[in-house]
């Protein structure tokens, strides 16, 4: 019997405004059946409060956004401020605080503060420590989780990033916003140990689900019924009813709380080999990535 009763996946966006068209949820249930997207407009509070008040039992969610900044690679998330954080609650403290006043969890203003701004790239310019010195390409400081992303296949760009198609960046500082207002109320693993029972939540990268589903990195986004169902049927869950096209972020909440439902109880996914318990304190880990 799995751990988990229900596989919550949510597709986040960081872009402004109160209403998101990235946003999509979709849930699993570990009796079976396929997975069933939660339908409607969100907006980050909306998922927020799901979160909070309206979980089932023992869920097992998986945000797909960066848990925290990379910490490993300089010894610290911002180097040479004296004030950087320690760890990861430490910086969703931070992030919270720096954008105290923007709606929706938004987060503009830590990549306006002139002491972090030098750490990011944004559409105006990169900053000088954007990279780190040695880099062998131009995609920013990686978290240890993302360089075992890449050897999956995976291409990730890094949460300092805040431009372009891959602007993980703001995903993510948004998503430690909501964070930090969820402390006390839902673990975040690995951050906080796996409790014996009741829900958590676990970092997910959608192309990972879409690669144990046999697509390669390149072909994650599915964008037809028939694709989905395709990769569906590949993890061994039911169809979703539907023809003709899909939006991708619909698409990729489906797979993903089907994929959470595969593989909740690989120990594999629990224990990565380079996990850490201070990498886990400060950087976290993307669940699958090994």
């Amino acid at each position: 019997m799995s751990r988990f009763a229900h596989f919550l996946a949510i597709d986040w966006s960081g872009a402004k405004g109160a209403w998101q068209k990235g946003i999509a949820l979709a849930i699993a249930d570990a009796e079976g059946g396929p997975p069933v997207l939660a339908g409607g407009r969100w907006s980050r509070e909306d998922v927020f409060r799901v979160l909070r008040d309206s979980l089932p039992c023992d869920t097992l969610v998986g945000l797909d956004l960066g848990l925290a900044l990379p910490f490993a690679d300089c010894g610290a998330y911002f180097p040479g401020w004296e004030e950087s954080p320690p760890d990861a609650p430490a910086l969703w403290a931070l992030v919270d605080r720096l954008a105290r006043g923007e709606p929706h969890f938004g987060a503009t203003s830590v990549v306006a503060d002139q002491m972090l701004r030098p750490y990011f790239r944004d559409g105006m310019e990169t900053g000088a420590q954007f990279r780190c010195d040695g880099a062998t390409h131009g995609r920013g400081r990686f978290r240890v989780t993302e360089h075992a992303q890449a050897t999956m296949g995976c291409k990730p760009y890094s949460n300092f990033n805040l431009v372009g198609a891959a602007q993980v960046g703001k995903s993510s500082l948004t998503g430690m916003r909501m964070l930090h207002a969820l402390r006390g109320h839902l673990p975040v693993w690995p951050i906080d140990p796996l409790p014996a029972s009741g829900s958590v939540i676990v970092e997910i990268y959608t192309s990972l689900a879409a690669i144990n589903a046999g697509r390669s990195a390149a072909r994650a986004k599915m964008r037809s019924f028939a694709e989905l169902n395709a990769a569906l049927t590949a993890l061994g869950s039911p169809p979703v009813a539907g023809e003709g096209a899909i939006g991708d972020h619909a698409s990729d909440a489906l797979l993903s709380a089907a994929w959470l439902r595969a593989v909740a109880d690989d120990p594999r996914c629990w224990h990565p080999s380079a996990l850490t318990p201070a990498l886990a304190r400060t950087e976290g880990w993307t669940f699958g990535a090994r």
